[in-house]
């Protein structure tokens, strides 16, 4: 029977001794360690939180509000009653009718698509063909790009004015310089003719949108390595094909960001359209963004504003989800 014990007891120790083995010789952590180190994770996790509060509490504040705002106001009767009586009465979607059924919105919606394919077409090939320009190395070259962002420096309404006095009709400057040439003949009413004012305007806004494209694009370039035009020199791939196969496909992301920034910000232009026409003449300038200016802050009509306004940001948000789907699907063929 001692015997029969004994083996019993050494087998006993030696499966303890085996599953000590096993399990590495560590002590496996009592109920305490565990609470305790899942404890101090917490504490970590929420000193990680309290240092985003700052900028969730601003980014609520400073953009969750003001949209949130628009959206409500874009229902209801908003005007400067309200301002007295604090009633701003839920009206459904009068406010959406009575702005899409108004004979202007037509008129500004095609402007507005106008007014944005056109500038996002000339700021954008202008500005790649500066950028390209400029990656070459030649005598001036960064003095040159600094003068590129004047434009840029200028303040909006300072431009507008100057460009107004360069397109006036009668004593601008293009008018003075074309009238010296012996093959032009007449003096365009740049600001005045409901067929050219569009157009001046849109030539304004590629002109103040230029450096920014330009500025982006060159950053752009500056980041694909030498060695792989050299790579490609010798494969036969210079000038054109250069920059079709090499440049244009490591390009493509920031490309993306500037005409997906330059549509969001053309779409909401107001103050150059402002100092330039002031929406006319006849309407021939007036975009969604003018209109609910002049809807908001003229007629008083704060509802019907922010409706206006809404639909601007949906036009925004269309246009950024297509472009990104269209882009990511190019991308993964």
């Amino acid at each position: 029977m001692s015997t029969r014990a004994d083996a019993g007891t050494l087998a006993s120790a030696s499966g303890a001794a085996a599953r000590q083995s096993r399990d590495g010789g560590a002590t496996p952590p009592s109920r305490d360690g565990r609470s305790g180190r899942s404890s101090a994770r917490t504490k970590a996790r929420i000193a990680e939180l309290a240092f985003l509060v700052p900028a969730l509490v601003y980014l609520v504040l400073f953009f969750g509000y003001p949209v949130v705002k628009n959206v409500l106001m874009g229902f209801q009767e908003y005007t400067t009653k309200t301002f007295f009586t604090g009633e701003a009465p839920f009206v459904g979607l009068d406010n959406y009718s009575a702005v899409l059924s108004s004979s202007l919105f037509d008129k500004a919606l095609l402007n507005t698509v106008l007014f944005t394919a056109g500038s996002i077409l000339g700021q954008f090939v202008l500005g790649l063909a500066i950028a390209v320009f400029f990656r070459r190395s030649f005598p001036l070259n960064n003095v040159l790009r600094a003068l590129l962002l004047l434009p840029w420096l200028v303040p909006l309404i300072a431009s507008a004015a100057v460009w107004r006095w360069i397109l006036d009709t009668d004593y601008g400057a293009l008018n003075r310089f074309l009238g010296a040439l012996p093959f032009v003949d007449g003096n365009p009413a740049w600001l005045t003719s409901t067929s050219l004012a569009l157009i001046a305007v849109i030539g304004v806004n590629i002109w103040l949108g230029i450096p920014f494209n330009a500025t982006i694009l060159y950053g752009g370039l500056q980041e694909i390595p030498e060695e792989l035009y050299e790579a490609g020199a010798l494969d036969g791939a210079t000038g054109w094909r250069a920059f079709r196969h090499i440049t244009w496909p490591l390009l493509r992301p920031v490309v993306t960001v500037v005409l997906v920034l330059g549509v969001v910000y053309t779409l909401k232009v107001l103050d150059i359209i402002l100092g330039l026409t002031n929406g006319g003449p006849a309407n021939s300038t007036q975009t969604i963004a003018t209109y609910s200016y002049f809807t908001s802050f003229k007629e008083f009509d704060f509802g019907q504003g922010a409706a206006l306004g809404n639909v601007l940001v949906l036009l925004s948000l269309l246009f950024a989800v297509i472009y990104l789907r269209l882009n990511r699907k190019a991308v993964d063929e």
